[in-house]
């Protein structure tokens, strides 16, 4: 039976840290009635799809991104599945027939170029996107400072461009979730009652040459990260809960305690993850991340006392350096 899941691929999925951050979850999420979740930084939405698939007591999702493109992919999911699908359809079609690298290179600089224009219909829009994403160098979405997609040609022979079971369960669990484009502020109006905020941000770069926030032409800064946590103080202030996940800098640089300053009234947990976005295959691998949330108990403090359902935490717990719990 297919599942719901990304339909695209994007820098910092959450798709392989999913059990992880699951075990974060408030020790009692699974009790809570008529929840609740925003998601201010939606991504490529592993964590939303797997929260509506998992915790039938979220009655209502809200999910925003500031980059339009992206959000008009999930209005078209979610709106307009089968025209989707037989567009998607086409122009794989058209691709699977060039029979050189040369070709298909070639088509993918002519769709480029057809994307950077900026004024097609969202079926039209959708599909390039969904092309280029299968089609591009490791599937990056990367644009300039004017705010055009500058990804190289990704030598892929048959990529699956159309996914249609994909795009049908995903269209049939987006029904539940309001979809927005702004600012990551403009969420907290869609909080109610028992509300849970799963912040996920373009992360803070390990170094000079890191490009992971380049998915906006709008730089998300440090003085962004800090405006963000003003807003997770607004979020816990209102009584709400909320996790957020980041890059390690402290993993990097243990000089570098950007995100243990700015979030020391918060509990702060590195957990591991696999990277494998960068073009130097010897620069790929596993490192830490933080995950910062407003609330003590976590699922993963119920599972230490059945040792036999937490082997992989208990082994993930022992290898993280610097578990931190505050206040």
């Amino acid at each position: 039976m297919t599942k719901a899941k990304p339909f695209i691929k994007w820098v910092g999925g959450k798709t392989q840290l999913i059990e992880q951050l699951d075990a974060q979850l408030p020790a009692d999420f699974g009790n809570w009635e008529n929840v609740t979740y925003v998601e201010p930084f939606v991504g490529g939405g592993a964590m939303l799809f797997y929260m509506l698939q998992n915790y039938p007591n979220i009655s209502r999702a809200i999910i925003n991104d500031i980059n339009p493109d992206l959000i008009t992919c999930y209005l078209t999911v979610r709106d307009e599945p089968e025209e989707l699908i037989t567009s998607l359809q086409k122009i794989q079609d058209t691709y699977y027939k060039l029979h050189t690298e040369e070709e298909r290179r070639e088509f993918f600089m002519n769709v480029r170029e057809q994307y950077n224009k900026k004024n097609l219909a969202p079926i039209e829009n959708t599909t390039l996107f969904f092309f280029l994403n299968r089609t591009c160098f490791n599937g990056l979405y990367r644009v300039n400072k004017r705010g055009l997609f500058n990804v190289p040609f990704g030598k892929y022979t048959k990529p699956m461009i159309c996914d249609a079971d994909t795009i049908r369960k995903d269209s049939e669990v987006l029904k539940k979730v309001d979809i927005l484009t702004g600012d990551f502020e403009d969420t907290f109006n869609f909080a109610q009652g028992n509300t849970l905020f799963y912040f996920d941000p373009p992360y803070r770069p390990l170094s000079d040459t890191s490009s992971f926030n380049d998915y906006t032409k709008e730089s998300f800064n440090d003085e962004a990260q800090i405006r963000l946590k003003g807003y997770c103080d607004r979020v816990n202030d209102a009584q709400f809960k909320f996790m957020l996940s980041n890059s390690d800098c402290k993993g990097k640089d243990e000089k570098d305690k950007f995100f243990d300053v700015l979030y020391k009234d918060y509990e702060i947990k590195r957990v591991w993850a696999s990277r494998s976005i960068n073009s130097n295959p010897s620069k790929r691998g596993k490192l830490t991340e933080i995950l910062v949330r407003n609330y003590e108990l976590t699922k993963y403090n119920t599972y230490k006392s059945q040792p036999a359902l937490n082997s992989c935490y208990v082994a993930e717990e022992k290898a993280a350096y610097g578990t931190k719990t505050t206040k």
